[in-house]
């Protein structure tokens, strides 16, 4: 149950353009949650996570301080998540979350990416019920056993616990991530998380060949460049 990282090599101008991309995501999501739960980050758990993951993608303090103020004003944007689902190339699965104030808009946008590499745009819960919806926590300095028998004492759902090289990552339903952070808390004090996240994984992983995995790249960064677009999730291998 791991996650795939890929590393490219980019011009300036294409980091510097993907740099703004995050800052812009990670901006919009601020708002919305700031928004909806407060703007106080001790108060609002969801709020201080999320301002945490930002930090460690390197998103400036000023991006972070600009969405919390503009959400303090009440006005502005009124985001909704949209979700779509649908075979890309290769007869891959994937799964889009966006943040949008015009999902006609979006829905439109998102269906061009789709039209544009052949591939086809599906209805909700098409392909999603071949992914696992996971609280995902990673961090170190614990023991598996304990970690274990801690949230099990609080009765989080753990779907699975992986132990690599001294980092534990902690797999639970999507749902018990607050239950699953305080329980942490309680047994083992203050945790600095290299990952905080609710993720769709896949159940089985596919292999593209051929042609199908330059469209893929190209569906994939069609994709990436909407800035509706927050997350991306795939079962390609």
């Amino acid at each position: 149950m791991g996650r795939a990282y890929q590393n490219r090599k980019e011009s300036m101008a294409k980091t510097s353009d993907a740099k703004a991309r995050v800052y812009s995501k990670y901006g919009r999501e601020i708002y919305v949650c700031a928004k909806a739960g407060g703007l106080d980050p001790s108060g609002n758990l969801a709020l201080r996570s999320l301002i945490d993951r930002a930090k460690k993608d390197q998103v400036p303090t000023h991006v972070i301080d600009k969405a919390i103020d503009k959400a303090k004003g009440g006005a502005g944007e009124n985001f909704e998540l949209a979700r779509y689902e649908g075979y890309g190339p290769g007869n891959c699965m994937v799964i889009i979350e966006c943040l949008t104030d015009n999902p006609n808009r979006t829905f439109g946008d998102v269906r061009l990416c789709f039209t544009k590499t052949k591939t086809k745009i599906g209805t909700q819960g098409s392909v999603s019920h071949m992914f696992d919806h996971l609280t995902i926590l990673r961090f170190g300095g614990q023991e598996e056993e304990a970690v274990l028998d801690s949230l099990l004492m609080a009765d989080v759902d753990v779907i699975d616990i992986e132990n690599e090289e001294g980092m534990l990552t902690v797999f639970a339903a999507s749902t018990e991530s607050f239950k699953a952070k305080q329980a942490l808390s309680e047994a083992f004090g203050e945790i600095d998380y290299d990952v905080d996240e609710i993720q769709f994984i896949a159940q089985n992983r596919a292999p593209l060949a051929g042609d199908d995995i330059e469209m893929f790249e190209r569906f994939m960064g069609m994709l990436e460049n909407l800035d509706d677009v927050q997350n991306i999730y795939h079962n390609v291998d």
